[in-house]
């Protein structure tokens, strides 16, 4: 916008923008670029730094920076840490807390029961990643596209509390968690949303018997397991984030990013998350899937489940999937190696913020995963152990569906070992790898005019007579019958 001044950036550097609702800011990114808009709480810089500024990364922040657009774009908390102590602590009980082990963690009030409900969902999401956001009902129902009384409904009939309710238990239990961290009452007032001082107080001893002062006092006489929950561990770093950023010192990078998970929770989409660094675990039920480095996994929509990441990992969302795009029932895993970085981590920013390309298509992350799916299993065909013809069936899995599906130009002892140690020669290799790729595909729920191009094919009745010779259904037959079998 004209006024506005421009900042070029290069590797390693970021620019605060402040918050200002005269301005308006555009983002460009050249190819090859992944940058990470991080919002930041209102009250962190308030008046602190007014104008636009420029900083420089300092070696050691960059995990904990993915790790604060993470906890920004998804339900990943600290809560599910112990709580006994502190919960006997705000009723007065007056047991004293249990000696800390190796291994305990800093105590929280978890959060008030999170909606089902699709729009009320995402409200609380972003309330429990924001408890100071102060919008109205019907500011929350433009923003979720819901109606104000569908909203307020939902509330009611997932929780038992009305949004007034439900708003005011979220905010205290962030203010429980930030003043077991060490922060002053009057930070945590504003941090959680409070206008005054007087109202904080009030709301805190009617929910818990004690002023906030008071459970100041009694944590400071009685010192639950050290440590932080992720969300003032978050807000600390977010303060050492300004200290950098004024460029007075450059604050000790954190140890290590702890451990966080999510509570339990259903989606009314199918979500596709990868382990960026580290490990996590997708619990459903009483099945646990591990997620390893580089692993992406699709989570059912309308499955109740919970994700975590361990210490020092990081998991991000690549997108979603609605049901009538994608037919699942069970977790779908595919192993994406270091090489796919950048480009997951530039997938994950386009579906979470509007940082993306003009013609950002969200379910280009069906194909992205099918494929990676698909190259799999196509593995599972009878493999050459000669290494030049290993090369050339790997090279072919590689460029299906850039070189129009054709066979490369081979020697002829290449075109001879594949017929003496798969038993194919090269040629129909290629044809049932293509085959093999368009049925996974196609059991994904994935398109078959989609799986036609995918697979080499320029006219999808070339591409469903070759199937049909291959598997002997059509591809809508196929797909029908995999359907019926889930």
């Amino acid at each position: 916008m004209e006024g506005n001044p421009e900042f070029r950036l290069a590797e390693g550097e970021g620019v605060w923008i402040p918050a200002d609702r005269g301005n308006r800011w555009t983002v460009v990114t050249e190819p090859g670029t992944v940058a990470f808009p991080l919002l930041t709480h209102p009250s962190i810089a308030a008046g602190a730094l007014p104008e636009p500024r420029r900083f420089v990364i300092p070696d050691g922040w960059q995990d904990w920076l993915i790790q604060g657009f993470n906890l920004m774009v998804t339900p990943l908390t600290g809560h599910g840490y112990s709580q006994d102590a502190l919960v006997d602590l705000l009723r007065g009980s007056g047991r004293r807390p249990p000696a800390r082990s190796e291994g305990t963690r800093t105590c929280a009030v978890d959060p008030p029961v999170m909606p089902r409900a699709g729009g009320a969902r995402e409200v609380a999401d972003e309330l429990l990643r924001n408890p100071a956001l102060d919008l109205t009902v019907t500011e929350w129902a433009a923003r979720v596209l819901s109606s104000p009384r569908t909203l307020l409904r939902d509330f009611r009939g997932d929780t038992g509390l009305t949004f007034e309710q439900w708003r005011l238990r979220c905010r205290l239990s962030a203010a429980v968690e930030y003043m077991a961290a060490g922060y002053g009452v009057g930070q945590v007032a504003a941090r959680v949303g409070f206008a005054t001082h007087s109202g904080f107080t009030r709301a805190f001893k009617q929910q818990f018997g004690l002023t906030p002062h008071e459970f100041s006092r009694a944590l400071s006489a009685r010192p639950v397991a050290s440590g932080l929950t992720q969300r003032p561990a978050a807000a600390r770093q977010a303060d050492n984030l300004m200290r950098m950023m004024r460029a007075k010192d450059t604050p000790t990078a954190p140890d290590m990013l702890p451990a966080a998970r999510t509570p339990s929770h259903t989606n009314n989409v199918h979500v596709l998350i990868w382990t960026y660094r580290g490990s996590g675990y997708l619990d459903i039920g009483d099945h646990r899937y591990e997620q390893e480095r580089g692993v992406a996994t699709w989570i059912p929509a309308g499955s109740e489940h919970t994700t975590g990441v361990r210490e020092n990992s990081i998991s991000l969302p690549l997108g979603n999937a609605s049901t009538g795009d994608l037919q699942l029932t069970e977790p779908l895993q595919a192993q994406f190696s270091p090489a796919w970085d950048d480009y997951l981590m530039f997938c994950s920013i386009s579906a979470r913020t509007p940082l993306r390309p003009d013609d950002y298509n969200p379910s280009h992350i069906l194909d992205l995963f099918a494929d990676r799916v698909a190259a799999q299993q196509a593995l599972s065909l009878p493999m050459p152990t000669d290494s030049r013809a290993r090369g050339a069936a790997m090279d072919y899995l590689r460029r299906i569906g850039t070189s129009g599906g054709s066979g490369l130009d081979v020697s002829a002892d290449v075109h001879r070992t594949f017929r003496e140690q798969t038993g194919m020669s090269f040629a129909r290799w290629c044809y049932a790898a293509r085959m093999r790729i368009a049925r996974d595909m196609l059991a994904g729920g994935a398109k078959p005019s989609a799986v036609s191009r995918r697979v080499g094919y320029a006219h999808l009745p070339t591409f469903s007579a070759a199937f049909t010779r291959f598997h002997g259904l059509s591809p809508r037959d196929y797909q029908a019958h995999e359907t019926e079998k889930a």
